[in-house]
């Protein structure tokens, strides 16, 4: 295998990441440009590295000299995050690896666990959000109940950011399980989440 069919492969590993995957599931164009951008030009630096003696450390370095810079621009989501880590790793594997179906292996590896892991049908039902509540809940089951009710899910985990007794306002990160059905509303009363969950 050549260096040249390498680079196909890498081209065509990153478009499926940022055309095939990425995209149609986040819908934002800014970062598929950031990809494609980044991957390329690690690609191209890389491979001109790739003929010094100290080519795998300098390409660690480059690796994270532009993931710091990439991230402290903007703040990213922890799905891109591992969207970002991959175009890397893509086109440092092209640019830095020995033409070999090992590297390309390699570069499939990468595309599959994305694919897989973050698959709309992984763990669809579950959330985690930012919430400000305009009461204040010293008691965790108390906090827990009224966010179950008000979010119509069952809680797993809640961690309370800020406790304000004078205001009376409590901010707390949630992480949730939305119900298979939304609860049923009739004669006034909403049916338990339990009831609800079960179905």
């Amino acid at each position: 295998m050549s260096q040249i069919a390498l680079f196909a492969i890498d081209w065509l590993a990153v478009g499926l990441l940022a055309f095939g995957l990425y995209f149609p599931r986040h819908r934002r164009r800014d970062l598929v440009v950031a990809f494609l951008c980044v991957n390329i030009g690690v690609l191209a630096v890389s491979s001109v590295l790739s003929s010094t003696a100290i080519a795998a450390g300098v390409g660690l370095g480059l690796f994270g000299v532009l993931s710091i810079i990439r991230l402290r621009s903007t703040e990213l989501e922890q799905h891109e995050v591992a969207y970002y880590f991959s175009a890397l790793a893509l086109g440092l594997l092209a640019g830095l690896a020995s033409p070999s179906w090992i590297t390309v292996a390699l570069m499939a590896m990468i595309l599959l666990v994305i694919f897989i892991g973050d698959h709309p049908r992984m763990f669809r039902r579950y959330r985690h959000q930012v919430v400000v509540l305009d009461q204040a809940f010293p008691d965790e089951y108390a906090l827990i109940a009224h966010l179950e009710q008000m979010l119509g899910a069952r809680v797993h985990r809640v961690i309370v950011q800020r406790l304000d007794l004078v205001n009376d306002t409590t901010t707390v990160e949630a992480r949730y399980q939305l119900a298979a059905r939304r609860p049923v509303i009739a004669d006034g009363l909403e049916q338990p989440l339990s009831q609800s969950i079960s179905r």
